[in-house]
Parts: C-alpha cells; sequence; structure tokens
C-alpha cells in the first residue's frame, strides 16, 4: 500500500513538472523568471568591441560539428572548389615564371629584396589585384585561386609569396570593396590592381600586441587647412610595428581611436575605432625603417606619426563610418585568415613532403637509403599525411570564402592548425637533412624554410592567444545553437521580450545538453556502431564518420556541462578553453580530411595518407577530451563525465606503423600520389636549383638501384675483394674496371652520383663570408 501511495506520488510529481514545461506561460512565470534573473546578474559585461568580434563572419561547418549531430551530406554536398580557364592559365604562365624569376638565397643573403624586375613583374601581371573586380581593373580571381597562387608561391620565396598575398588579404583593397565610397574605390581600385599603389594595413601596437582593440593611437577631430581651404579633420598620433610591406607601401590603411571632444561631429566624444587610407606623402608620416622577421625578406617594418592633420575624406566609408573600423576589421577579418596562413604553410609543407622525401631516398647510409630505415620513416610519415591534411584543410576553407561565407570560427582553426603543422612538418624535415639543412647556402633547401616558421605562429593572431581564448571561447558563443540567444535575451531592451526570448532558448538548451549526454553514452556503449552515416560514403571510411558523430556529441554535452557549471569563470579557464577548442579543431580537421578524399575519388594510392592523418587526429581528440575531463575543476563531475564519454574506455590509440610505412613509401618515390600531395610545389628543372637537383637525383637513383644491387651481390661473392676503388666513393669505378657493369651502366651510375653529390653538398663561405670583398665597394661608393 505505502509503495503505491509512494509510486502515485512520483508519478504526479513528473506528470507535474512534465505540464509545468510545457506549458510555455506557466513555464515563463514558475520558472524561467527567476532564472532569467540570476543570469543577468552573473552575465558578464561586454563591451562594443567584444559584442562586435563575436558576432563578426558567419557560422559554417563549425556549427554543424557544435550541435553534435553533424550532417555529413551536406558536407559531402560543398562545391568542391576549382580553377577557372583563366585562373589556371594564371597558374601555368604567370605564376610559373614569377617564381623563375626569384633565387631565395639571393633574396635572403644579398639584396634583401625582390628584384626591380620581380617587383615590376608582380606589378604589371596583377599579382597584387587578384580580389579587386575586373571593372576596377583587378583580375577577380576566387578565393580558391588566391589560395593557391599563395601555396606556389609559398615553396619558392616567403618574399615573393607575402608580397602578393598582403595586398590581397585583410588590407586596403578588402577594406575598399566592401566599405569604401565610389569615389575612393574608383580613385584606389584600378591603381592597386595595376601596382601603380602599394597597400599596407597598420593595426599593431607595440602597447596593445594581441589586444588590438586596446591600440593607444589617437585621432582628435578638429579644423584644418588642407589644399588651401579650411576643413573638419582628424588630427591622428600612431606608433604601429609589424607592418609588412610597411616600408615600401605607397597608401597606408590605419586603424585608431577617434575622439570628438569639440563635437563638430555630433554628440558623442568617443567616436571609436576608425580605419583611414593616408598616402605616404601626407605630412607627418614616418615610414621607410624595416625589421628583419627572422631572415624572411618581405617588406616588414614600423609607422609612426604625430599629430599629423588629414580630412575625414581619408577615412574608409567616409565620413559616415567613422567609428565602424572594428567592425569592418572583424567582418572582414575571416577572408584573409582562411587564406593567407593557411595557403603560405601548406606551401612550405609540401616543398618540405617533396624535397626531404627525395633526399631521404637519394641519400644512403650502411648502402640502403635513409629513407628506408624505420627511424626516418616515423618523421617522413608525420611529413606526408600532415601535408595532407593541411592541404585539405586550405582548400575546404578557401572553398568557404567562395561559398560566401566569412567563417571567423573555422578561420582560426584554419590558421592555428595549419601553422601548428607547418612547424612540425619542417622539424621532421630537418631531423632527417641533418647537417645539411642546419647549414645556410644556395644548396639549402630547407633552411629558410625552418628559420621562418615562428612568424606564421605569431601573426594574424598569436597562436597561444588563439588556442586559449578564441577556438573555443568564440566558438561556443557563435556556433553553439542556443548559447548566443540566451546572451542576446539579457541585452534585450524589453525586458518581458527578453523572458520569452530567454525561456525558449534555455529550455531548448536543456534538452539539447540532455540529448547529447545521453546519445555520448550510448554511442560510447555502442563504440558507435549503429550511428547512420550516408550511403554514398566510402566503405573504408565508414567508421571514421560514425566516431566523428560520437565525438561531436560528446563535445556537445562536454562543452555545456563546462559552461553551466563554470559560467563566466570558462572564460579565464585558458586552459581548459584551449583543450575545448581542440576537440572542436579536430573534428574541423578529419571533416576536411575526409571531404578531401571522397573529392578527389577516393584515389586508393592515397588512403594511406588518409588512414594516417584521421587516425592521428582522432587519437589527439581523444587526448583532448582527457585533458579537460581529468582537469575539470569539479573533480566527481569529472570522473562522472568520463563514464559518460568513454565508458568501455578509449577507442582510439597511436596511429600504425603499417600504413605509417606506406606513406613513408609514397614520399621517396616518384607516382601520382606523391605529385598530387605536393602538386603546388614549383619544380625548377635544372640541377643548378636546389629543388631541382632532388628531382633529378631521385629519378637517377632508382635507375641506378637495380645496378647497385647486382654490385653489392659481386662484392659478397670477392669479385671486388682487396680493390682499393672498392669505396663507397669509387665503387662504380671498381665495378666498371672489374666489368661488372657495362659502359652504359657505368655511365647511369656517374650521372647519379653526380647529381648525389650536388644533393648532399653543405655550401661553404670564405672565412669572413666574403666581406673583406665589399669593403673596397663601400669605400668606392662613399668617395
Amino acid at each position: 500500500m505505502i509503495a503505491t501511495i509512494i509510486s502515485l506520488l512520483v508519478g504526479l510529481a513528473l506528470v507535474s513538472v512534465s505540464v509545468l514545461v510545457s506549458v510555455p506561460p506557466l513555464r515563463r512565470e514558475l520558472i524561467s523568471r527567476r532564472i532569467f534573473g540570476t543570469y543577468k546578474r552573473i552575465l558578464p559585461q561586454m563591451s562594443d568591441t567584444e559584442r562586435e568580434a563575436l558576432e563578426a563572419g558567419t557560422v559554417w561547418w563549425d556549427g554543424e560539428l557544435f550541435r553534435g549531430d553533424p550532417d555529413w551530406t551536406k558536407l559531402l554536398a560543398y562545391p568542391v572548389p576549382k580553377l577557372s580557364a583563366e585562373e589556371q592559365s594564371f597558374m601555368d604562365h604567370e605564376v610559373e615564371h614569377a617564381c623563375a624569376l626569384v633565387d631565395d638565397w639571393q633574396v635572403t643573403s644579398e639584396t634583401y629584396d625582390l628584384s626591380a624586375e620581380a617587383w615590376q613583374y608582380v606589378k604589371d601581371k596583377g599579382f597584387l589585384g587578384l580580389i579587386i573586380p575586373k571593372r576596377y581593373g583587378g583580375l577577380e580571381f576566387s578565393a580558391f585561386a588566391h589560395s593557391q597562387i599563395v601555396t606556389k608561391l609559398s615553396t619558392r620565396c616567403s618574399a615573393l609569396s607575402v608580397s602578393v598575398m598582403v595586398p590581397n588579404s585583410l588590407g586596403p583593397a578588402e577594406l575598399l570593396l566592401h566599405y569604401g565610397t565610389e569615389a575612393q574605390k574608383s580613385h584606389y581600385l584600378p591603381r592597386l590592381a595595376r601596382g601603380l599603389e602599394i597597400p599596407a594595413f597598420a593595426l599593431t601596437s607595440p602597447w596593445a600586441g594581441s589586444d588590438a582593440a586596446s591600440i593607444p593611437d589617437v585621432g582628435i577631430v578638429c579644423k584644418g587647412v588642407w589644399q588651401g581651404k579650411e576643413v573638419i579633420g582628424m588630427r591622428v598620433t600612431w606608433d604601429k610595428r609589424y607592418i609588412t610591406l610597411g616600408p615600401v607601401c605607397t597608401i597606408l590603411g590605419l586603424a585608431f581611436h577617434l575622439f570628438d571632444p569639440d563635437g563638430l561631429l555630433g554628440s558623442k566624444k568617443q567616436i571609436g575605432i576608425t580605419c583611414a587610407l593616408v598616402p605616404r606623402d601626407t605630412p607627418g608620416v614616418d615610414i621607410g625603417r624595416r625589421h628583419m622577421p627572422l631572415n624572411a625578406m618581405f617588406m616588414n617594418g614600423p609607422t609612426r606619426g604625430k599629430d599629423v592633420f588629414m580630412p575625414l575624406d581619408y577615412v574608409i566609408g567616409g565620413p559616415a563610418m567613422v567609428g565602424q573600423g572594428w567592425r569592418m576589421l572583424m567582418e572582414s577579418l575571416a577572408a584573409g585568415r582562411s587564406i593567407s596562413l593557411p595557403s603560405s604553410n601548406t606551401g612550405m609543407a609540401q616543398l618540405t613532403a617533396r624535397t626531404v622525401g627525395g633526399y631521404a631516398r637519394v641519400r644512403s647510409q650502411f648502402r640502403m637509403s635513409i629513407g628506408r630505415f624505420e627511424g626516418v620513416e616515423e618523421p617522413l610519415t608525420r611529413i606526408g599525411a600532415y601535408t595532407y591534411m593541411m592541404d585539405a584543410v586550405r582548400k575546404m576553407t578557401a572553398g568557404a570564402i567562395d561559398l560566401g561565407e566569412r567563417p571567423s570560427v573555422v578561420s582560426a582553426i584554419a590558421k592555428y592548425h595549419v601553422t601548428e603543422r607547418a612547424r612540425r612538418v619542417v622539424n621532421d624535415g630537418m631531423d632527417i637533412v641533418g647537417g645539411k639543412g642546419i647549414c645556410l647556402g644556395p644548396s639549402n633547401f630547407i633552411g629558410r624554410a625552418y628559420q621562418q616558421l615562428p612568424i606564421g605562429i605569431t601573426v594574424e593572431g598569436a597562436n597561444i592567444l588563439t588556442r586559449s581564448m578564441i577556438l573555443f571561447g568564440q566558438g561556443a558563443i557563435r556556433c553553439h545553437p542556443y548559447v548566443l540567444k540566451e546572451m542576446k535575451s539579457a541585452y534585450e531592451p524589453d525586458a518581458e521580450r527578453g523572458l520569452h526570448d530567454f525561456d525558449e532558448a534555455f529550455f531548448g538548451h536543456a534538452a539539447f545538453t540532455f540529448k547529447h549526454g545521453f546519445g555520448a553514452f550510448v554511442k560510447g556503449l555502442t563504440g558507435s556502431h549503429f550511428v547512420a552515416v550516408p550511403v554514398n560514403v566510402a566503405p573504408e571510411t565508414k567508421r571514421y564518420y560514425q566516431q566523428l558523430t560520437r565525438f561531436s556529441s560528446a563535445f556537445a554535452f562536454l562543452a555545456d556541462i563546462s559552461m553551466l557549471v563554470l559560467g563566466g569563470e570558462l572564460k579565464r579557464r585558458e586552459k581548459l578553453s584551449a583543450r575545448l577548442g581542440d576537440i572542436l579543431s579536430m573534428l574541423y580537421l578529419c571533416s576536411a580530411t575526409l571531404k578531401r578524399y571522397e573529392s578527389e575519388g577516393r584515389q586508393q594510392a592515397d588512403a594511406p595518407l588518409m588512414h594516417w592523418a584521421m587516425w592521428d587526429t582522432m587519437y589527439q581528440a581523444q587526448m583532448a577530451f582527457d585533458g579537460a575531463i581529468a582537469n575539470f575543476p569539479v573533480r566527481w563531475i569529472g570522473r562522472l563525465l568520463y563514464r559518460i564519454v568513454f565508458p568501455l574506455g578509449h577507442p582510439y590509440d597511436v596511429p600504425s606503423d603499417r600504413i605509417g610505412h606506406q606513406v613513408a613509401k609514397l614520399l621517396i618515390e616518384p607516382s601520382a600520389s606523391r605529385d598530387r600531395l605536393t602538386a603546388e610545389t614549383y619544380l625548377p628543372k635544372d640541377a643548378s636549383e636546389a629543388v631541382g637537383a632532388v628531382e633529378l637525383a631521385l629519378l637517377a637513383t632508382i635507375e641506378a638501384e637495380p645496378i647497385d644491387a647486382r654490385i653489392r651481390a659481386a662484392e659478397k661473392s670477392g669479385a671486388l675483394a682487396d680493390n682499393p676503388e672498392a669505396n663507397v666513393r669509387d665503387l662504380a669505378h671498381a665495378a666498371f674496371a672489374a666489368g661488372i657493369v657495362s659502359a652504359a651502366e657505368y655511365a647511369v651510375l656517374k650521372r647519379r652520383d653526380e647529381l648525389r653529390d650536388i644533393v648532399i653538398r653543405v655550401d661553404d663561405f670564405p672565412h669572413d663570408f666574403g666581406r673583406s670583398q665589399e669593403l673596397p665597394l663601400v669605400h668606392k661608393a662613399a668617395a
């Protein structure tokens, strides 16, 4: 009897709660109003700049990953970016020729700049106007074409690639296209497209750094004389650094805080961040000095000005756009960041994969190519698989721009993870090349890339900040289906409307959290084997889609619990935020890799690259879950989270050595897979070029290997016993003299040896590096 009564009471309570929750007006009054009041009190205050940064750009595939149940058919349906006939012709001719005009060693050690011929060529052929519409004289290329061009130029020379990349990234042209007045567009865009103007954009201040919204540079609205007339203008003072193309720019984009103390523009005294276009010859502009970013000789330097008067017409968009600079920058940032650093760093990775793979086959130790040693196979595997994934991320992200997206979170993921993987790829390459790599000179094909790796880590948002504050911090608000709605409801001026919106978002959020907590647990118990995936995916990738769905569901749940438990404190828990950002990032990297494999026709020869990259990245996602859960601030919740996310333990361990062997093998022998992996690498045909020598030596090595095998057999039989020439250097001649190889075969061996010696040669210089020879020239010039 008592049990029956208890059951009835519990049942009535559940029914009452269900009725209460299912009747919105009642729910709002009895539950949501109290929660909403508390929520508004604890919600951190948000500045205008923070709000504009959060609301900038668009949510794309990152939103699917955050929702916990990605629609894989949507991913597979995204169009594969392709070059138009005009763009392909430009790649085949103009880009090839631009690469041929540049000698990276000469640029970085002798001239410290591109040659006058190279500069004129990139101006004349429209390299500085890739994104400018044809009606203004530009090429109007796609974002994908822009990415392809920068990737290829980066395999040749950083000064060349950056000089092309920056005018087409976040800068005057991009800002003018979206916000400029018609008069500004008509004047500047044709001149930028033809290279008559060289643009730079000045944002970074010594006192603000990555906190760009805190720049101390100031403009004061005032009256002044301009071209003989008294006008309302601005008196601007600034001190900027790290300004790429600054030393040679003719038009400077400038960001500063604008104030109107005398109310010349209205009642608002603090107008806000403003962006202006300042011609270099404006009186008071101090520009021309250079930084030296790790021997990368692209133009980069500081700019300063004190009380420089300029008319309001210099503001991008004219007087109507004063104070709108931060919004302009945030809205435009995603496009540039989606292309510039991912493309240039993928170029470095492709160059490393091509050259180091070839070198590992050409260079031999203990009578065997070093690329066949298991110890060398390990870094070769990472080089190959990471390059495959980096290129997949680069292409998919650039393709999003061509779809009209401005994916702020995705662009940050691409920038951070492509630059970090480039760092690992080039470091691995240096380990394999060894002493050859650490001695700089014209025959060193990797040394400058190694030197310049940290540049990509620090620019367009320092990587430490990006990982710890942006990836999840911005992603949680922008990509989550309910969080931004909840936040907006708190700022709604109409209190009742705000309560209504909060009620809908909050209970939708609660159902979302429960759904994915339960879903993550069930998928973990079943190993995700029953997760539905599109029927048209490659059979060999089915399990990846299922496990990614499981991880996406677990991520959605873990993110919600973290926000619920920590609230605004999560913003300051940067290590936890970083690990949550790592999970989101790994899901995106895997998505891009699967997309690439499908879009390239499921190339079975490339499958090892895909499998190793996927397995390694899923393992890293698993470790990020571990890190977040093990360090969860409330320990008992952390233990419970682990049981929900991993009820049967970890599904992944380290990638297979067997697949790693297959990946490494792809790098050390010519094949269609190797060509696809390094498709954008500039390949000189001459042995006098470091990369060209590797290419020729690889072919010669492969041709000579059967002959070498026969010579080794002769050595074992004693046919070359007591011959003083039977050493690693003179062995070919000894075999020829002994009649073991024919004259034609000896010619093959000689050609291989000549090319091998060029490839493994280490550059040397005079004792003083030739400086004494320069002194007479210096004295003569001074006289």
